[in-house]
């Protein structure tokens, strides 16, 4: 693949189906080959299950690996200690990811109080380097899973993504936060701002309600309703086993990005 690296950041409105397109992206890519770091930055961790870990598989976030907080970042605030606030990172995904299928390993990160107030927390310090660091990392491709919203980590994002994929359904109340994120990810200097439309029923024509944003974004991508996602959540492998209708479009997606790279 030329030494390409792929960084993109998968946001949008809760439940319009940020995690399930993550986990479909991870094996578009792995079956092409390349080596995948999912990275699930959304506090509720429902990455794992989403790629097909059992459940029952132990999973420790990074914001609880204090012993390795401790080395990397050092001190608390206001317990007479110093922090590191540009720590080397770069051993992160050897250490704490663990396999999700061939060429997919994840990483999750865990949830942090008071993320973009200005925290300078030693797990907000650590998860922002990580976020930053990406680029140096060896994985051809990394998707970061987020919250609802690109100003938690805005900065990190900027320093460490080249694409956002912004996720929506037809909702208004995912369209408007689509069109708030697509502000964000410009302002964040994200190069490829992609537009993902989830669950459309009327075949693959595009919703008149899209037509508004369509000027916020390089891309419209289209995925059509599939009852065959919900038939076997939480896991898409199942889903990627039986060739349902929306697993070929995400390899088209996956394309997309790997021509504009």
């Amino acid at each position: 693949m030329n030494n390409r690296k792929i960084r993109v950041v998968v946001a949008g409105k809760g439940g319009v189906g940020k995690t399930t397109l993550t986990a479909l992206l991870a094996h578009a890519f792995s079956r092409r080959g390349m080596p995948v770091l999912a990275v699930d930055g959304d506090p509720q961790a429902n990455l794992a299950a989403t790629l097909g870990i059992p459940a029952s598989h132990p999973i420790t976030p990074l914001t609880e690996q204090k012993a390795y907080i401790q080395e990397k970042i050092g001190g608390v605030p206001g317990r007479g200690g110093f922090m590191v606030l540009n720590p080397d990172v770069a051993d992160v995904a050897d250490r704490f990811a663990i396999p999700a299928a061939e060429g997919v390993r994840l990483l999750v990160m865990g949830g942090v109080q008071n993320a973009g107030t200005g925290c300078l927390c030693p797990e907000y310090t650590l998860i922002s380097t990580i976020l930053a660091s990406t680029g140096y990392f060896p994985d051809e491709v990394i998707l970061l899973d987020t919250p609802a919203g690109l100003e938690h980590f805005g900065r990190a994002v900027a320093e460490g993504f080249e694409y956002a994929l912004i996720v929506t359904d037809e909702s208004y109340n995912a369209r408007a936060v689509a069109r708030d994120l697509s502000r964000l990810a410009r302002q964040c200097r994200i190069r490829q701002v992609i537009l993902v439309v989830n669950r459309v029923r009327n075949g693959l024509e595009k919703p008149d309600t899209i037509g508004e944003m369509e000027g916020l974004f390089q891309k419209v991508w289209l995925l059509p309703h599939d009852s065959c996602i919900t038939r076997h959540e939480p896991s898409v492998i199942p889903a990627v086993l039986d060739h349902c209708p929306i697993v070929g479009n995400i390899e088209g997606l996956a394309g997309y990005i790997l021509a504009h790279c």
